[in-house]
């Protein structure tokens, strides 16, 4: 079975193929293609990749091109993780949205729209050509704005696209332990968009042990959304949000807290896996430690402001490891077996929102793909931020299909996190200068 991911020289990519070196049994992936646009980045991450699979003899085979057509011909799964305009593009979504007061988040607010206006392009025309040159072929989603770029692209693929996050698996798996139970004996009922979702109930044995877990102040205070929203809070929502939801929640305390700090997490990140990929080009240097180095280094420091601003101390030891290459895995071996799975996703929904928008919802997984379980509506609290959102959504995906300046400045306006026409505007021209990416917007 052959898996190509795209984004390939990305600084996550191993943590996938070492996913896939645990998995022994027939159906499984043989063969990876690594597309990337940058031939460095393809080099150093290759090495990486085969210092991982040193001693392991059934290893899939790894191979590296910068032809995206090349890359997807044969494909049986598609992993997409791009960064259109790369860490630099990032750096300058969150100077730009800091500079006018608001959040410029990757995935949250004006940040992510911005990314979202640039990579939503790039992602139809990667579905188009899936659509034509690998028409059986499975897209797994992890590109940001996770949610958004998959319901674009399920425009052109349908439900063969399905988005992925590993948000709300990390979120599940902190509740049960909490509550004392196995995370893989839980239900988690949790709903939403990507990043902004909420955990309703969690059901061991077909009890919801969610209410013991709120009405308990000590366990609440024991995890890191408990810490991070404050026991009052979750109490009075009657739900465990999301962790992205904290820049909502407490959207002055958050930018005030990213306006102070000495580096943007976009600049951090940027300067840091330069650092890395400088250090492994070295062919004197192990990769595989320098990358380990880093991504410790990475994760310590994940939604550190958010977590200062709130006195939530630093993240469990547990919570270092990542997961959104477990629910890669689990998904691939679901549909490519018949391995039913209960798997959080992002999909076509039909019932949450309107028919064709992509929510974040529990999915049985099978051979024919993701089919969301039957949800109860959005709680109260939750309804306006969720059509709000995704209304954001419509008009990016609006601007980014037709070039419209005044959709762009739309999307931003509409925004809870931005609270100014005036400001949505002076957004869009900064964007604009500073991303070649946006040059379509007239």
């Amino acid at each position: 079975m052959r898996l190509t991911i795209l984004g390939g020289g990305g600084f996550r990519v191993p943590l996938v193929y070492g996913a896939l070196l645990t998995d022994h049994a027939e159906g499984r992936v043989t063969e990876v293609v690594l597309h990337d646009l940058d031939d460095r980045r393809l080099h150093a991450v290759t090495r990486v990749l085969a210092e991982q699979a040193a001693g392991v003899p059934d290893a899939p085979a790894v191979t590296a091109t910068t032809d995206l057509d090349a890359a997807l011909r044969g494909a049986d799964f598609v992993f997409s993780a791009i960064r259109v305009g790369g860490l630099e593009g990032r750096a300058n979504d969150e100077r730009v949205a800091l500079a006018e007061g608001v959040l410029g988040q990757e995935t949250v607010g004006a940040g992510g729209i911005a990314y979202g206006l640039r990579t939503v392009p790039v992602a139809v025309d990667i579905a188009r050509r899936v659509a034509r040159l690998a028409p059986d072929a499975w897209v797994i989603n992890f590109t940001n704005p996770a949610g958004l770029v998959t319901e674009a692209m399920s425009r052109h693929l349908g439900d063969r696209v399905i988005g992925i996050c590993d948000s709300p698996v990390g979120l599940g798996r902190r509740i049960a332990r909490v509550l004392g139970t196995r995370p893989e004996q839980a239900f988690v009922d949790y709903v939403g968009l990507n990043h902004l979702g909420w955990v309703r109930g969690l059901r061991v044995a077909g009890r919801d042990e969610l209410p013991r877990l709120l009405g308990d102040p000590a366990l609440l205070g024991s995890f890191e959304e408990g810490r991070l929203f404050g026991a009052d809070w979750l109490r009075s929502l009657g739900a465990i949000p999301n962790e992205y939801l904290h820049y909502y929640y407490f959207n002055r305390e958050t930018v005030r807290a990213y306006q102070e700090a000495g580096k943007t997490r976009g600049a951090f990140l940027r300067d840091q896996q330069a650092r890395f990929y400088e250090e492994a080009a070295d062919p004197a240097v192990s990769a595989l430690r320098a990358w380990d180095r880093t991504r410790a280094e990475r994760e310590a420091t994940y939604m550190a402001e958010n977590r200062e601003s709130a006195g939530a101390g630093e993240r469990e030891a547990e919570d270092l490891s990542g997961g959104y290459e477990k629910v890669a895995l689990a998904l691939m071996r679901a549909i490519a077996r018949d391995e039913r799975a209960t798997l959080i996703l992002n999909v076509r929904n039909r019932s949450t929102l309107d028919a064709d928008a992509v929510v974040e919802v529990p999915c049985l997984v099978d051979a024919s793909g993701a089919h969301p379980f039957a949800a109860d509506p959005l709680p109260g609290h939750a309804t306006g931020l969720v059509c709000a959102v995704k209304a954001v959504e419509r008009e990016v995906l609006a601007a980014a299909a037709s070039g419209s300046r005044a959709r762009a400045v739309t999307a931003f306006a509409l925004h809870p996190l931005v609270d100014s026409v005036t400001v949505a505007r002076r957004l869009v021209e900064r964007y604009t200068e500073v991303h070649p990416g946006l040059a379509y917007l007239a």
